[in-house]
């Protein structure tokens, strides 16, 4: 028997991945309860706030959608160390996700689509502007977070632009998120829906601010 296959990246990265799918599958019931979740995330005590980051850097890892983590976050934490805490987990995890799609896929699509018109206009676009580009896509907080973290690592982006880019592009929309799940127990806990208000408008006027963007530079 050839044991070769299991020294390679290619067989244990995959085999990573299906073990980190089926532990966040185990508990999908948890990730998908914000109420049980902040309960799970008060029980740890200290082992909160690394919890709060493994479950974010894996579930981003593997395209589960963070969004309920983040608010989570802000009920547990607070604004700004709910911030912080978001911040970093969804950014080591969104590094985790391109090298996944660099390491696995990035050949296999360049042989196949690298013959393509818009794949070649893509990839001058992100040689020449690759920072702006990563900024651009992450700041627009409604953006498909997950799909775009494995797309960036099927171009020549750099993973210091990408990793940067993330990092300052998704703080708006993470503090906005946050905002909310503060607001939000603090509604619960009957002390009024005004900050919650503010916390939704405030992710609302973030998803004008592409589309504002966009409209200036067209009219310049």
């Amino acid at each position: 028997m050839d044991l070769s296959v299991f020294r390679k990246r290619y067989f244990w990265l995959p085999v990573l991945l299906g073990l980190i799918l089926a532990l966040l599958w185990h508990h999908i019931d948890l990730l998908l309860n914000p109420q049980a979740l902040f309960e799970a995330l008060c029980s740890l005590g200290p082992w909160t706030v690394p919890v709060f980051l493994t479950a974010h850097v894996l579930a981003t890892m593997v395209g589960v959608p963070g969004t309920l983590l983040v608010i989570v976050g802000g009920a547990k934490f607070g604004l700004w160390w709910g911030s912080l805490w978001s911040l970093i987990g969804a950014t080591v995890g969104a590094i985790a996700a391109f090298w996944v799609a660099r390491y696995l896929l990035k050949n296999w699509f360049r042989n196949r689509f690298s013959k393509h018109r818009a794949f070649r206009q893509i990839d001058k676009v992100m040689d020449t502007h690759s920072f702006n580009c990563v900024l651009a896509v992450r700041f627009a907080p409604l953006s498909p977070f997950n799909l775009v973290n494995f797309l960036f690592g099927l171009t020549s982006v750099s993973v210091g632009a990408y990793a940067i880019g993330t990092l300052i592009g998704i703080a708006p929309g993470t503090v906005a998120y946050t905002w909310i799940g503060l607001a939000g127990l603090e509604a619960i806990q009957g002390e009024g829906l005004w900050p919650l208000t503010m916390a939704l408008g405030f992710l609302a006027l973030l998803s004008l601010v592409p589309l504002y963007l966009r409209k200036r530079s067209v009219g310049s």
